[in-house]
């Protein structure tokens, strides 16, 4: 069966096209216009992690130096962005946890934290809940992200993607390069780990 031809050109965060050939070539023109155009969502989804505006400047400009280096390495088996955001997802988490404030919830913490069955019932009153609802009120943004930090960087990397930077399920799944089942379970573990983290604030 013939393969479809690769993507030559994939629509920026702003809309205009990046030229993909020439960016895998190397081409310093073409990947300049990639910088200004995915900088300002790139810088967001950094800045998600390590809270602090200095640092996300200077994990962006290391993510996008990797990324010039490593454009060799771009299988196509994405978009180039997806690409891009996932080699800065990566350096973020690396300079959190060289400056780790809060200590994180392991494994077991997390199942401690989903609700109760008996009987094929939940036994606690259950509702869906979505963290960008509650993070959206000034007041408890500080509680909320605070909760998230806390979270296994599985279970928190999944949270800001797909309840804070609105990515899709496919989306998420290409960035983070796991199923869209996988992304639909950790986000469903990690949403009830942070209701019951929370819980005792908002009710």
């Amino acid at each position: 069966m013939k393969q479809p031809s690769p993507e030559k050109t994939e629509t920026g965060a702003d809309g205009r096209e990046i030229d993909v050939e020439a960016v895998l070539r190397g081409d310093h023109a073409a990947f300049e216009q990639l910088v200004r155009q995915e900088s300002p969502r790139l810088f967001r989804l950094i800045l998600r992690f390590v809270r602090d505006d200095e640092e996300a400047r200077n994990v962006m400009q290391e993510t996008f130096l990797q990324a010039f280096k490593r454009l060799h390495t771009f299988r196509r088996e994405s978009k180039l962005t997806t690409w891009l955001y996932a080699i800065g997802i990566n350096q973020a988490r690396a300079a959190v946890r060289k400056k780790r404030r809060y200590t994180t919830l392991e494994e077991q913490d997390i199942e401690r934290l989903q609700p109760a069955f008996a009987q094929g019932m939940y036994v606690d009153r259950y509702e869906a809940w979505n963290p960008q609802q509650v993070a959206e009120r000034s007041e408890r943004s500080r509680l909320v992200h605070e909760a998230i930090e806390q979270l296994p960087d599985t279970y928190r990397t999944v949270v800001v993607l797909r309840d804070l930077e609105g990515l899709s399920t496919a989306e998420a799944a290409a960035v983070l390069e796991i199923s869209e089942g996988a992304v639909r379970v950790r986000l469903h573990r990690a949403r009830q780990a942070l209701r019951a983290l929370l819980d005792k604030y908002f009710r």
